[in-house]
């Protein structure tokens, strides 16, 4: 899959992502997941990622701990953390997520669970 640059936007079957900054030592995006839909259950080799809430609520699963989080919150998730977030509300839900690390492709995700069978 090829790196997106900035200002592009992917669709997922759970909601889409627009990149913002796509450098060397970071990448940031824009993430809607839709009402009731979550990512997949997974981890990256070769990044961390900070996620800062904007709108809406969620349930994030961080390695064995369930979060609730809602707008204004963050939460870290570091290199080989297995983490997920579900949109909990009957809004969007919107957050910022920063990429740290040394690769920011998208076939860094290792997928453990997926509800759209992309394992």
């Amino acid at each position: 899959m090829s790196q997106k640059k900035d200002g592009t936007t992917d669709h997922r079957p759970w909601g889409y992502f627009e990149v913002l900054s796509d450098e060397q030592s970071h990448k940031v995006k824009r993430i809607v997941i839709y009402p009731g839909k979550r990512m997949s259950l997974q981890l990256h080799r070769k990044r961390s990622e900070h996620w800062y809430i904007l709108n809406g609520e969620a349930f994030i699963i961080l390695n064995d701990r369930t979060l609730k989080v809602h707008e204004g919150e963050s939460v870290d998730i570091q290199q080989e953390e297995l983490h997920r977030i579900e949109n909990t509300g009957s809004n969007d839900l919107i957050f910022i997520e920063i990429q740290r690390g040394d690769y920011f492709g998208e076939d860094d995700i290792e997928r453990i669970e997926d509800d759209f069978g992309r394992i």
